[in-house]
This record gives C-alpha cells, sequence and structure tokens, in this order.
C-alpha cells in the first residue's frame, strides 16, 4: 500500500485528487495540507506527498526541502498548474522527485506516484532533458565526484530515464549489480535519489541536456 498525503491550499483540489485515487488498491490517502507547514508535519513518514507549489506560510518548494531533510524515505512529486521550465527544476533541486501538471489525466498521476515509489526510474525524463538545458555544467561538485567509469555509465543511463532492467540490459550486467552501482551513485553524489542525481549528472557535465541515448563505453560490471 503506498500512503499519499495531499497537500494544496484548495480543498476542492485536494478533493479531486482523492477521487482520482481513491479507486486504486495500491493507494491510500492518509492526510491532508491546506499550506507548506501541515505538508511537512503530515508528509514525514509517508510514501508520497502531491505538493502545490503556491501555498500559504510556507511555499511548496521550501516545504518539499524541510521534508526532503525530516524524511528522507518521502518522495515528493509537485503537482502545478504552471508548466515553467525554471519552477520545475527549482522543485527538481529542492528534492521533488517528479513533477505532474494539475491538468493531466488520472491516470497520469497515478502512474507518477507508483512509478516514484518504486525508485527504480527518473519521472518525465524527456522534460528533465529540455528543461537542464540551460543548467548544463553550471554546478560546482558539492562532494569530490569520484565515479568509477561504469558509474558514469550508469548514472547516464539514470539520467536518461532506465530503470534497472533496461540498465542491466544495456550494459550486459545483472539487475544486483546495477542495483549496487545505483546506491554508490547516490552515496559519492550525495543525491537523496535517482531525480536528484540525474539533475546533479546534468549540472555537472556529465550528460548533455539533448543526449537521448547513450553507449557505453566502459567494460567490466
Amino acid at each position: 500500500m503506498i500512503r499519499v498525503v495531499l497537500a494544496d491550499d484548495e480543498k476542492l483540489i485536494r478533493s479531486g485528487w482523492t477521487t482520482m485515487l481513491l479507486p486504486y488498491d495500491d493507494l491510500a490517502v492518509v492526510g491532508e495540507a491546506a499550506d507548506g507547514h501541515e505538508a511537512v508535519e503530515a508528509g514525514a513518514g509517508a510514501d508520497v506527498v502531491l505538493m502545490d507549489v503556491r501555498m500559504p506560510r510556507m511555499d511548496g518548494l521550501a516545504a518539499t526541502q524541510e521534508l526532503a531533510r525530516r524524511s528522507p524515505t518521502t518522495r515528493v512529486i509537485v503537482v502545478t498548474t504552471f508548466d515553467s521550465d525554471q519552477l520545475v527544476w527549482g522543485a527538481l533541486r529542492a528534492g521533488a522527485a517528479g513533477y505532474v501538471l494539475k491538468r493531466a489525466p488520472a491516470r497520469e498521476l497515478v502512474e507518477a506516484v507508483r512509478l516514484v515509489h518504486a525508485r527504480e526510474a527518473v519521472l518525465f525524463p524527456d522534460a528533465l532533458r529540455r528543461i537542464a538545458s540551460p543548467h548544463h555544467g553550471t554546478a560546482r561538485p558539492r562532494v569530490p565526484v569520484e565515479l568509477t567509469p561504469r558509474e558514469l555509465d550508469v548514472l547516464r543511463h539514470i539520467a536518461l530515464g532506465r530503470n534497472n532492467a533496461e540498465i542491466a540490459a544495456a550494459l550486459h550486467v545483472t539487475r544486483e549489480t546495477v542495483k549496487t552501482h545505483v546506491g554508490n551513485i547516490l552515496d559519492k553524489l550525495g543525491a537523496r535519489d535517482r531525480t536528484q542525481a540525474a539533475v546533479l549528472a546534468y549540472e555537472l557535465g556529465l550528460i548533455f541536456a539533448g543526449t537521448r541515448e547513450w553507449t557505453s563505453g566502459a567494460g567490466g560490471s
């Protein structure tokens, strides 16, 4: 069961999300919040938080950042009416695992919740590639980036939105090997999840925003 918290200052929006999620046996709404402070309190310990951006007292980006600090296992999906690249990039850098537009159909919202909970792929990698372009190579490493050639291969595949099974097939290794590499990458980059690792990959210039395919140049496992 995926425990979901709904954070939006409009009760009508929260009711709509509840209606969307109610038919699915693997999803349970366990809390609601009308502002950012309530979102942090209600979201701590939940599996997934649907987070509005513009809320009173504390906005969604600040709430996302605070929730990431308090509850590292909670995944945040920013849900917004604003299709702004800069806003989305800010949300991802704050610790969001992805974003969905409020006009998205119920099916897309449900799949987003399931995907970020599974933690096996980056939500909407095509959008991430598009919005990453102005930020390519703009960040200084926050920690010494000492990735092995194979870890760099895996990171680039993560940034392209591949899940563990797809990366394993591309690199001709087992899924367990990929899982180990992913854990090492997150530790070395100080990233909390795959999305944050992908954001860092673009910012550190490890992959170009326009890249749509990646062919490994490294051997071994």
